[in-house]
Parts: C-alpha cells; sequence; structure tokens
C-alpha cells in the first residue's frame, strides 16, 4: 500500500511511534458473483482492495477510489459488512500503525479489471469456491460479505 502524503507528513514529527488511522475494505463483488482481487506489490499475495481515506474523505468515497486507483473498476458501496479494531503492524521501516477497518460490501457498476497503478502486480475476478490462497483477513471479509446478515462488529464488552 502506497503511504499517503499526509501520513508521510505526520511521521515526519511523530518519528515511528504508533499511528492510529482509519481503514478501508472493499470486497467487490460482479452481476456473475465473483469477487476482485488484487494481487499486492509488497507481499506479492492475493488480498482484497483496500485503502487509508484521506483526511476529510468519507469511508465509501474511499472504497470506490481505492478500487478504481488499483483496478480500473467501477464500484457502488451496498453496505458496511463489518467494523474492526486490527492489532497494530509494524513495517519494515520501523513504523507503527494500528488501522480501525470498515469493510464494505460492493457491487461492479464499470470499467474493465485491470493493473491500474503501482500497487498490483495483477487484478482479476474470482469464483468464491475457487479463489486463490487469501489470508485470513480476506477470507473472513468475503465470507461476511456474501452473508446477509446486520454489520459483524466485536462483541462490547461490560466493564
Amino acid at each position: 500500500m502506497a503511504t499517503p502524503d499526509f501520513i508521510r507528513t505526520l511521521r515526519a514529527s511523530a518519528g515511528h511511534q504508533l499511528l492510529w488511522l482509519p481503514g478501508v475494505t472493499a470486497i467487490v463483488f460482479d452481476d456473475a458473483g465473483r469477487v476482485l482481487l488484487g494481487r499486492r506489490t509488497d507481499t506479492r499475495k492475493w488480498s482484497v482492495i483496500g485503502g487509508i481515506p484521506e483526511p476529510g474523505e468519507q469511508p465509501a468515497d474511499c472504497a470506490v477510489r481505492e478500487v478504481f486507483e488499483e483496478t480500473a473498476v467501477r464500484c457502488l458501496p451496498e453496505r458496511v459488512v463489518l467494523v474492526q479494531a486490527l492489532q497494530p503492524v509494524r513495517y519494515g521501516n520501523g513504523d507503527v500503525c494500528q488501522y480501525m477497518d470498515i469493510t464494505f460490501r460492493c457491487r461492479a457498476v464499470g470499467g474493465e479489471a485491470r493493473v491500474n497503478d503501482d500497487e498490483s502486480l495483477d487484478v482479476g475476478w474470482f469464483a468464491v469456491d475457487a479463489l486463490p490462497e487469501l489470508n485470513e483477513f480476506a477470507l473472513t471479509r468475503i465470507k461476511r460479505a456474501m452473508a446477509e446478515e446486520p454489520t459483524w462488529f466485536e462483541p462490547a464488552t461490560l466493564g
């Protein structure tokens, strides 16, 4: 994932300390029920599409933007699938981030899937019963996006 300019600015004064950031994931389905995936340049693995909203950007707009920027597919967010605070991530350069992920189920409405930026090695549509190897993050979000259930979140604990 490319680092947005506003985060580079924050890092100039914050150093490598933990940054709490919003994240958006888009689970995009086409009319045939296939899911859109991208093979990332940083990990070389297949994954769902996502990114970081720009300051002031609405999460649904971020989903639409990220999908188009990475895959050239136009999509329409249909519903929020889940909201989850993720575990902190330490990057190779020492930066630490923790994301609040908002995952949207989206419907493709135009464009042809192709690599559209330098964040992806490959882009493609996959039948949900013939997915490439994916991590648990992606599999969980695809499964929840397919279910007609209320938005998922970690249950609150009473203190």
